[in-house]
């Protein structure tokens, strides 16, 4: 599998249970609450030395997805696959080398809850089935 495959909730390790209890669970805004990251992954969100974006909580991180959700012009919104692949793509510009597709799918589920449609993980489905 390559490193650079993209974004995919399949690829995702972390069990139904976690990622629901998370879901539906309230946010603390310790980045280790978000199923995925540890604190080694925390501590690569937090260094903004390279970007000079520094993501120290769970707050900035759902603030981070959301503003990955555009830019939109009058001829393309940004859809809910390209939105997931931005997502995962700048997990990786931060030096995120494992569990980015859980953590991805973790944030896009817990905002779709307050959010409706912002995720939709049925696409994935169809996705499946075509191959």
């Amino acid at each position: 599998m390559s490193d650079n495959a993209g974004y995919d909730p399949r690829r995702s390790r972390v069990s139904d249970n976690t990622m629901m209890d998370f879901v539906r669970g309230t946010i603390s805004g310790d980045l280790t609450e978000v199923p995925g990251i540890g604190p080694k992954t925390a501590e690569k969100l937090a260094d903004g030395s390279e970007d000079g974006e520094s993501v120290t909580n769970t707050y900035q991180l759902v603030g981070k997805f959301l503003m990955l959700k555009g830019p939109d012009t009058a001829e393309s919104k940004v859809e809910c696959m390209e939105h997931c692949e931005k997502f995962w793509y700048w997990l990786q510009s931060k030096g995120v080398s494992a569990h980015r597709s859980a953590i991805v799918k973790a944030i896009a589920q817990k905002v779709n809850g307050i959010m409706p449609g912002v995720y939709d993980p049925a696409l994935y489905d169809e996705e499946e089935e075509e191959e």
